[in-house]
């Protein structure tokens, strides 16, 4: 396995065409803007090497026999499913962040059990093909990005009948020896910090749709690719002189980048579904299922940050003991738990795929993600109703350093006398980024839209939810033929 340092110095070998605020960048890999979401990657590598977590972050290798890094595992067991949730926990704890890796976890579970039934239907080799690609990225301890979310366009209209075809990424011409894709997948986490992307169809196909049933992996630099970076609410702090404070999470962050795809070469031992629409469904659907899983760990970890940043903050304002700030912390706690509880339940009720890695249950991923959609935005709104207007209205760090005005925001915005001005500020931008700044994009919109929109998850927990056997209990209790 990598260590955290030869993992950022493999980023160095990469040639990504980025764009950031309308310039090209160069150095990715130290960019102000990037580096926090490449030390929250990072992280996923440095904690594999510490020994107190080794059970969390690595596992035994299904295709090789030996140890690799949890992140490029595919699960054998249900307790590789809780251990999974509990690593995700952990790193959310230690980042405050989207750590960025569990996309392509996520993915690669999915299309390892797809690409066995697509095989033994189709009579395909594609999972041959993905066995040989996954074994490289566990021997190389390679990060890989999965990309699902295409713009989608008109969304009342299927792929192929879309006015601009590319508006999902799809086959436009073949080769005796692969495929050349066009396209775009939207709100990809992770990928700059990436090694290889994962690329899978967004929604279920129809016949007519065969060109965009396309799954395939390829390097993130690849030849056609560029790459365009998401705005964050607050990111221009880190390019600021005084980011120390004002950032909130200095070391730590995430990324989202618009990924273009024009007429990018995809050869043939790489490509995993090519036009069988009849298993897009099944991939998009475990997928989904997996990662909505993965939301009962990163977020509550996450979370478990912003508790404590809240409670900081009464004990620095003095109010740590009135009975309706204590309860409004529980009330956070609970909320907090009940994710993490449903992400362990999906986990622990998990079934062995005919491929034989496990897949969890489909049902409590969808309630753990509905849940997710909800919670964080409470645990957030109690978070700021404790922390107080100075949250949003404090002075800036230029402010305190400048010797003209630091002795009166010294003075004023002190809170208990035993506790430094600086550090209760510190504690409420940190408060404020992570409802608020960068911080809240992983937070706050990525639990509402991440792993698929609460509608969603509706649909699924409506599919999965076997009303027809919840009628035949009332009927046998009722007396009823």
């Amino acid at each position: 396995m990598m260590t955290k340092e030869q993992y950022i110095e493999s980023l160095r070998k990469l040639n990504l065409n980025l764009y950031r605020f309308g310039q090209k960048v160069e150095n990715v890999v130290d960019d102000p803007i990037v580096r926090p979401s490449l030390n929250s990657f990072a992280a996923t590598y440095e904690l594999a090497e510490d020994p107190q977590y080794e059970d969390l972050m690595t596992a035994t290798s299904n295709l090789t026999g030996k140890k690799v890094n949890r992140f490029t595992h595919l699960h054998q067991s249900t307790d590789d499913l809780i251990r999974k949730v509990k690593m995700q926990r952990l790193l959310g704890q230690k980042t405050a962040a989207c750590f960025q890796r569990c996309v392509g976890m996520d993915a690669a579970n999915a299309v390892y059990s797809t690409t066995y039934e697509t095989d033994e239907a189709c009579g395909t080799t594609y999972f041959e093909n993905f066995k040989k690609f996954w074994t490289m990225v566990q021997e190389e301890d390679l990060a890989v990005d999965g990309a699902m979310t295409d713009v989608k366009g008109d969304r009342g209209l299927s792929p192929s009948k879309q006015a601009d075809p590319d508006l999902f990424l799809h086959v436009v011409e073949r080769t005796a020896d692969g495929v050349y894709v066009t396209g775009a997948k939207a709100h990809q986490t992770g990928y700059l910090n990436s090694h290889y992307v994962l690329v899978m169809p967004t929604i279920s196909m129809r016949p007519g749709d065969e060109e965009y049933a396309i799954s395939f992996a390829c390097p993130t630099d690849a030849e056609g690719i560029t790459l365009i970076l998401g705005r964050q609410s607050c990111d221009t702090r880190k390019l600021e002189e005084y980011n120390d404070i004002d950032v909130g999470n200095k070391v730590y962050g995430g990324h989202e980048v618009l990924v273009i795809f024009d007429r990018v070469f995809i050869p043939n031992d790489m490509i995993f579904l090519n036009g069988e629409t009849q298993f897009a469904g099944m991939m998009v659907e475990r997928f989904a299922g997996y990662h909505r899983q993965s939301y009962g760990g990163c977020k509550v970890g996450v979370g478990d940050v912003l508790i404590g940043a809240t409670a900081l903050s009464v004990e620095m304002a003095g109010c740590a003991k009135a009975s309706h700030v204590k309860d409004k912390i529980i009330e956070m706690t609970h909320l907090n738990e009940t994710l993490y509880a449903c992400g362990i339940a999906c986990s622990s009720q998990g079934t062995q795929t005919k491929s034989g890695n496990y897949l969890i249950d489909l049902l409590l991923a969808n309630v753990c993600k509905q849940n997710v959609t909800r919670f964080p935005y409470d645990i957030a709104r109690l978070a700021q109703d404790l922390a107080g207007g100075l949250m949003v209205t404090q002075p800036s760090e230029a402010d305190y350093r400048n010797p003209a005005t630091h002795d009166y925001i010294e003075k004023y915005l002190k809170g208990v006398a035993s506790v430094p001005t600086e550090d209760r500020m510190r504690v409420l931008r940190l408060i404020e980024n992570m409802t608020m700044g960068t911080a809240a994009v992983g937070y706050l919109p990525e639990s509402m839209h991440g792993a698929g929109s609460p509608q969603a998850q509706r649909i699924m927990i409506a599919r999965q939810g076997n009303l027809e056997m919840k009628k035949q209990l009332a009927k046998a209790i009722a007396r009823i033929d």
